[in-house]
């Protein structure tokens, strides 16, 4: 299984999204089963770390994502990810349109796609300061938990043996 995490720039929301869902993946019983990436929809900051606020958010929580890169979403992205869990409805429209015929179903909002009822988007929180940083922190990491709750009980996926 990979998962793709998709937000505007691959500096704030995403590269956290990617931290929070490898350590929970980490500590649960998909560990090893499941790959994670993230990407933007922009490609403006290709090639830089992370945000240092979202870094220093991440960090807080024990989670380092200062070694990752930012990159743009590519048409290859589509066929080696079997979902694209977008930030915002923006990401989700841009990435569908990019999508394939056929694959435009893999290309979904994470927080309700996990199951996260209370909201529907997670804000970007570049504009703002440290508690935008940390409600932005609060959401990926509850749907990176609700991620690894969904996969590790749909055993038609064929993540884990059950």
């Amino acid at each position: 299984m990979r998962l793709l995490v998709l937000c505007l720039g691959n500096i704030c929301r995403s590269p956290m999204g990617e931290g929070a869902l490898r350590a929970r993946l980490d500590d649960s019983p998909l560990a090893g089963a499941v790959e994670v990436d993230s990407a933007g929809t922009g490609g403006w900051h290709a090639g830089e770390p992370p945000d240092r606020r979202a870094i220093r958010c991440a960090a807080g929580h024990g989670v380092d994502i200062s070694g990752l890169r930012a990159r743009q979403l590519r048409r290859a992205d589509f066929q080696a990810f079997d979902w694209i869990l977008c930030a915002d409805e923006a990401n989700l429209r841009d990435a569908r349109t990019l999508a394939p015929a056929g694959l435009r179903e893999r290309v979904v909002l994470w927080l309700p796609w996990a199951g996260i009822d209370d909201a529907r988007e997670v804000p970007d929180p570049y504009t703002g300061g440290t508690a935008e940083f940390e409600a932005a922190w609060d959401l990926v990491n509850r749907a990176a938990l609700a991620t690894v709750e969904r996969l590790t009980h749909a055993p038609a996926l064929g993540i884990i043996d059950r």
